[in-house]
């Protein structure tokens, strides 16, 4: 009975050990699982899906390869949202990384007038001090270092890049030069067409044979004034004196219609700025083939002044048909001055000496002349009068003239220079001479010459018209025509200065001579100098660079002569633009200097006070005015 009882008490507690085995194994089994669905579910819906979840007991471990660390991180803070932190256990991998690529390796170099500046990211092995002293020592502009290094390998193609750059921009003064790996771009300004080519061969051929160049070398156009053309058919041929076109359309019409009359060789044609109508090349056409159908002679264009001159001995009929279609056929504007030199016939009349001038200034010396040292005189007479280039001589010696004939000659090549264009005819008996000019008193002074040189007896003949418009102090501009002349001479070539500065640009020192040259026969005016920016920058550093532009302009008027006290220079900056500066464009059309005058405040009648004109101005008066204004609106009424 003993044993029976011990082994019931045995078998209890065996059983009751079972029992709680089991339940603690079902306990643990229903925690793993808990866990591990939670934790996927949470994984899940963050979008976790490539971890794996499994439990170890109360652990909870995490693998799978997590595309980036940040993921990695996020996996282990939801599974420890949903379990204890602690028993997360971390067995995830993170995908492998790309190497990080070099930096893009690029330099800038900008020069002008006022130094040298370098920008940009270059490689740490690259010698920084020996690039720097390498564009120091070309020239003795200060340098500006603006590099940034890194720590990366130089990419192929670097080095003679950036070699080639040094040696480059020693030869531009006004450049930019930006330098990649392998490739080099230039932008820069010639002072000619053939200083450009000059620059682009020199250029191409120093390019290694690896490198890869692209050039923007532009070259202004030179502003003629007066716009000038010349054409001559004689016994030698056709030929150019002077040619000048406005563009290559142009240039491509005047040339062939040259070509059609004779022209032989390269023909040249100048391309500039500064015609007086966009009709030239049709005007220049017609009077070629006006000049060509002549037979000889020439053609002279001084802006929109053209002068044909035909050869001695053409005939009348012929000239007068062929001038007569020409001066019908110029477009508006041009205005045509025939020429017809009388050919002196022993046989017809007495000897002659013809001697014209042109609008443009151009003398010719035909006719008879008594022998050839009196030649020679005349010819350097007229040359001393009116410039060695602008003396054409063709006059033949002939013997048995008059005594008098020479002194003749030289009184009326003296007569001529008061005129501003005309003719003088020399004959054994009389001196006529007729023109324009613009001294009102030419007349008198001419027939003083005559009567001087000649004798009180001497034959003469005198017609001059006056003309205001070549008369220097009536023809004097004014101030209203000063200020739409040089709104023109902008609009054609405008004023622009080195980027960044108030430096005006080399190639705009032309423009600023012709805005001189106006000026100087402007007179005495107040005149307002403007400088306007676009809106890129600080409004306060737009405003400085605006008035330190506008004192620049007024610096280089200054140093050409022109009396600038009634002048004020003032920058705008930003404040009024006459373009949107959302575009390249529009920001370039605001940045401008404008010449503005400056007009008078108006007066205040004479007999008012200051009091009583602010009163008028606003309504408000006397009584009796208050009186006389109510009684006028009763009338209305």
């Amino acid at each position: 009975m003993r044993l029976s009882y011990y082994t019931m008490i045995a078998s209890a507690f065996v059983a009751a050990a079972a029992v709680s085995l089991v339940a603690a194994n079902s306990s643990v089994q229903l925690i793993e699982d808990s866990s591990e669905i939670g934790v996927r579910t949470a994984l899940d819906e963050n979008s976790l899906i490539w971890a794996e979840v499994e439990a170890d007991g109360l652990r909870v471990a995490l693998a799978g390869t997590a595309p980036t660390e940040a993921l990695r991180f996020q996996a282990l803070s939801v599974a420890g949202s949903v379990v204890d932190a602690a028993r997360v256990i971390d067995l995830m991998e993170v995908e492998a990384v790309a190497a990080i690529p070099p930096p893009r390796f690029s330099a800038e170099v900008l020069r002008n007038t006022a130094g040298l500046s370098i920008i940009g990211l270059i490689p740490e092995a690259t010698d920084r001090e020996a690039l720097v002293e390498g564009f120091s020592a070309m020239s003795d502009l200060p340098v500006t270092d603006l590099l940034e290094t890194a720590d990366y390998p130089p990419p192929s193609g670097w080095e003679d890049a950036l070699a080639f750059a040094i040696g480059a921009i020693e030869d531009l003064p006004r450049a930019k030069v930006s330098v990649t790996a392998g490739r080099v771009e230039i932008t820069a300004i010639a002072d000619s067409a053939e200083a450009k080519a000059e620059m682009e061969q020199t250029l191409i051929r120093s390019a290694p044979p690896a490198l890869r160049l692209s050039l923007n070398i532009t070259a202004p156009r030179p502003v003629i004034t007066p716009f000038t053309l010349r054409f001559v058919i004689d016994e030698t041929g056709a030929r150019f004196d002077a040619c000048s076109a406005d563009t290559d359309v142009s240039q491509r019409r005047i040339l062939t219609a040259a070509f059609e009359a004779g022209l032989t060789g390269p023909g040249r044609c100048t391309i500039g700025m500064g015609v007086p109508s966009a009709n030239w090349a049709e005007a220049v056409e017609r009077a070629i083939a006006a000049l060509a159908e002549l037979g000889a002679g020439s053609i002279t264009f001084s802006n929109a002044d053209v002068t044909l001159v035909a050869a001695e001995g053409t005939d009348q009929r012929l000239f007068d048909r062929v001038t007569g279609e020409l001066e019908t056929g110029l477009p508006d504007v041009f205005a045509l001055f025939p020429i017809l030199p009388e050919t002196p016939d022993p046989a017809v009349g007495p000897p002659e000496f013809v001697a014209t001038l042109s609008p443009e200034g151009q003398v010719q010396l035909r006719g008879r002349i008594s022998d050839e040292k009196m030649r020679e005189v005349a010819d350097s007479f007229a040359r001393a009068k009116f410039g060695s280039e602008n003396v054409y001589t063709a006059a033949r010696v002939v013997p048995d003239l008059p005594a008098d004939w020479s002194a003749r000659v030289l009184t009326g090549i003296q007569a001529l220079a008061f005129l501003n264009n005309g003719a003088v005819t020399v004959t054994p008996d009389t001196i006529t001479l007729n023109g324009k000019s613009g001294n009102q008193n030419a007349s008198a002074i001419v027939a003083q010459l005559m009567a001087s040189k000649l004798g009180q007896d001497s034959t003469f003949e005198i017609d001059i018209r006056y003309v205001e418009e070549l008369d220097p102090v009536a023809s004097i501009p004014t101030p209203e025509e000063c200020e739409v002349a040089i709104a023109d001479i902008i609009s054609q070539a405008k004023i622009i200065f080195e980027p960044g500065s108030a430096t005006i640009d080399a190639t705009a020192l032309s423009t600023m001579d012709s805005i001189a040259e106006v000026l100087q026969e402007c007179g005495d005016m107040r005149l307002e100098v403007q400088g306007h920016t676009d809106s890129q920058g600080r409004e306060e550093m737009n405003l400085a660079l605006s008035q330190a532009r506008a004192e620049s302009v007024l610096n280089e008027l200054r140093a050409r002569r022109v009396l600038t006290g009634p002048f004020v220079a003032k920058g705008y900056g930003e404040a009024r633009p006459i373009a949107e500066n959302d575009s390249e464009d529009g920001r370039e059309a605001n940045r401008r200097i404008e010449f503005r005058l400056i007009r008078p405040e108006p007066s205040i009648p004479e007999g008012e006070s200051a009091l009583e004109s602010v009163a008028e101005s606003s309504d408000i008066g006397t009584q009796g005015d208050g009186a006389d204004a109510e009684v006028e609106g009763n009338g209305d009424e």
